[in-house]
């Protein structure tokens, strides 16, 4: 398990820590069926890339990326800690990272999804779920994407 001081945020990825990334994403049922050229291209169409990665073995740990305007609007996707380095402190690393970064300082709004037990780690950073009348919406191929019946049934299948 790395503990913050053993490690360093990066903005960008080796090729070798895109096949980190590919083992990270494998562990999620939301991330479990990204192939290589997909991953490829959404690392180049990203505004910025929060990568976690092991001073000792070079190996990434964990990651996030943002999309912005750098005015009104950040999202941020793919918050992802290695199941083996969870409890060390990086996904607070990687929640810091995002919100000093100069260029998301001033943005009006800094958005995320999780899942409902990740809601205090993010609330401690200021964000909430209390986002008056608007709701999330999504059009999607992918039935893990699309209901709790969906994402429960990816669950279940990932741990057999």
């Amino acid at each position: 398990m790395s503990r913050t001081d053993e490690v360093e945020v990066r903005d960008r990825l080796a090729p070798a820590q895109v096949e980190d990334l590919l083992r990270l994403y494998g562990n999620e049922w939301w991330t479990a069926r990204r192939t290589r050229p997909d991953v490829e291209r959404m690392l180049a169409a990203s505004d910025f890339i929060f990568a976690v990665v092991d001073k000792g073995s070079g190996s990434l740990v964990a990651f996030a990326r943002a999309l912005t305007d750098r005015t009104y609007l950040a999202l941020v996707l793919d918050i992802i800690v290695a199941p083996e380095h969870r409890g060390a402190g990086l996904g607070r690393l990687l929640v810091e990272s995002i919100c000093s970064e100069p260029a998301l300082r001033n943005v009006a709004s800094i958005e995320l999804v999780c899942q409902p037990e990740m809601v205090p780690l993010y609330e401690k950073w200021g964000f909430t779920d209390k986002v008056g009348r608007s709701r999330l919406m999504r059009r999607t191929a992918d039935p893990r994407l699309a209901d709790a019946a969906g994402q429960q049934a990816a669950a279940a299948e990932e741990r057999r």
